[in-house]
């Protein structure tokens, strides 16, 4: 037997089959193009995202014959959703968290309710990200669509139907849609009435960890399954990825390096100081816990757009080669701190000031400047902004003391370095860097009663693989330079407002 975990990301989804102690018996993955109509606005097309995991499905079962899948489950990103019509069709295309159409349909929800009540009901700092404000863009440009919608779902509950069952949300999603109060653990009719959106054009909320149901026999075997397999309510890709790496106790933290870059962190319940911070709260993956969450919507997008805009010679080698283009493009740096400074808000500015006027800025080009000199500029622009994280979180008593790495980004031990020189914390990697799915094959597997409880399933299923620990000379300069890179953005400020109602 085998347990199944289902990603569905921004920009790729993965399908991981683990056996019960953690080892990887087969995998599969696709990237799928954003669709980008207008500038500022970034969709993925639903059918296309299922058509990808539905071949990933294939592929992973034909590999598997010996361990077939008894139970999956799935973790997503956050926010988007399909809005789907009563006989299944799909009506719009879905845009994502770094989506900005909807700055005026924010801000009119933020005046409807106050930026306090919103974050005392959900946990979450206002924001264009959410689904609500997006959900209200239809409503102001495309009405039709609210109208025919019978199921706003995220990708948790799209795949969930697709895959023949009920369209369960587990509440680490719904938390994302700006529609859930995580105090009743239910939808709240208060947000629903702001964002324009009936409580049965939203799927049933239920904790992570559930048994929704069982995918139908000639779907299953559509997609190679052999024999019964289980549904089970997963979680949002960043609190299924901390459970992945076993993240379960306050003072510890996980780095999600990916589409985005993603700090999350055991705490408490959601307290007022955090929204000075734009730090998220809401419920863990891991039922009965919560997670603060701090990051940045740029992340990994920048090594892409590196790749696709500067990196022909790098994507030349990798050909040549065989090699994975981004070990190539990290490799050519060497271990020395950088001269440059930049700052990676390609897609607004991130958590710390939720900026979206913020772009992204290179300081220190000159005529010695290579290629290399800006990779590693992205390297160390995105690991300050995290380090700013940290420090905000430790200021309003999120501890932060140890942090495990995960997603791509963490396969690069020259990074890690780096993101722990940075940070002055040790920084663990664990043997798979697909510690979403493995988060999520964990709530599988406890649904299914194949581990007595999810600590017991994170002793037996998660493995360090290494530590990095922070070298106190270099973290010094880091440290050093953290102080120029928390001043960059507040001397850029006012040329960013003026920027953005056209003074410049």
């Amino acid at each position: 037997m085998s347990l199944m975990g289902i990603d569905v990301g921004t920009t790729g989804c993965k399908v991981v089959a683990f056996d019960e102690l953690g080892a990887v018996l087969a995998q599969a993955g696709r990237e799928y193009p954003l669709v980008s109509p207008n500038p500022g606005w970034y969709e993925l097309d639903p059918e296309q995202v299922w058509s990808f995991i539905r071949e990933c499905l294939r592929e992973v079962n034909a590999q598997i014959e010996y361990d077939p899948v008894t139970a999956l489950s799935l973790s997503s990103q956050g926010e988007a959703m399909a809005p789907v019509a009563k006989d299944g069709t799909i009506l719009a295309n879905s845009p994502i968290s770094s989506d900005r159409r909807n700055v005026k349909q924010t801000a009119e929800m933020e005046a409807a309710l106050g930026a306090e009540r919103i974050f005392e009901l959900t946990g979450q700092p206002i924001s264009t990200i959410y689904t609500m404000p997006k959900v209200l863009w239809w409503r102001d440009h495309a009405p039709e669509i609210l109208e025919q919608t019978w199921k706003f779902l995220c990708y948790v509950d799209f795949v969930a139907f697709k895959l023949g069952v009920e369209p369960v949300i587990d509440y680490s999603m719904a938390a994302r849609t700006l529609a859930f109060d995580y105090r009743t653990e239910d939808w709240s009719d208060e947000l629903l009435a702001a964002g324009h959106v009936r409580r049965d054009q939203l799927a049933r909320p239920l904790p992570s960890g559930e048994i929704i149901g069982e995918i139908p026999g000639k779907l299953a075997d559509e997609l190679g399954f052999s024999g019964s397999v289980k549904v089970v309510t997963g979680g949002h890709d960043q609190p299924a990825g901390a459970l992945g790496a076993g993240v379960l106790q306050p003072g510890t933290a996980m780095l999600a390096i990916g589409t985005t870059e993603a700090l999350v962190a055991v705490t408490g319940k959601p307290r007022m100081e955090m929204l000075e911070y734009n730090v998220s709260c809401y419920p863990h993956a891991a039922p009965g816990r919560f997670i603060a969450l701090s990051g940045n919507q740029t992340g990994g997008r920048l090594l892409r757009w590196y790749r696709d805009e500067l990196g022909a010679a790098e994507r030349a080698i990798a050909e040549e080669t065989g090699r994975d283009v981004y070990d190539v493009i990290v490799e050519q740096i060497d271990d020395a701190p950088g001269d440059m400074m930049l700052l990676p808000y390609f897609v607004g500015s991130g958590a710390l000031h939720d900026d979206p006027s913020a772009t992204g800025v290179i300081l220190g080009l000159n005529f010695d400047s290579k290629r290399a000199d800006i990779v590693r500029a992205i390297l160390e622009g995105l690991t300050y902004e995290q380090a700013l994280c940290i420090r905000s979180l430790n200021e309003i008593g999120v501890e932060v003391n140890r942090i495990t790495a995960i997603g791509g980004g963490s396969r690069s031990e020259r990074w890690m370095q780096i993101k722990s020189d940075i940070t002055d914390l040790p920084i663990s990697v664990i043997h798979t860097s697909e510690a979403a799915s493995l988060g999520v094959a964990m709530l599988a597997g406890y649904a299914t009663g194949v581990y007595s409880s999810l600590e017991e399933a994170a002793r037996q299923l998660i493995k360090v693989k290494k530590t990095f620990y922070p070298r106190a000379e270099r973290t010094a300069h880091y440290q050093r330079q953290l102080t120029i890179f928390a001043d960059l953005y507040e001397a850029l400020r006012p040329i960013y407002a003026a920027m953005a109602a056209g003074d410049c």
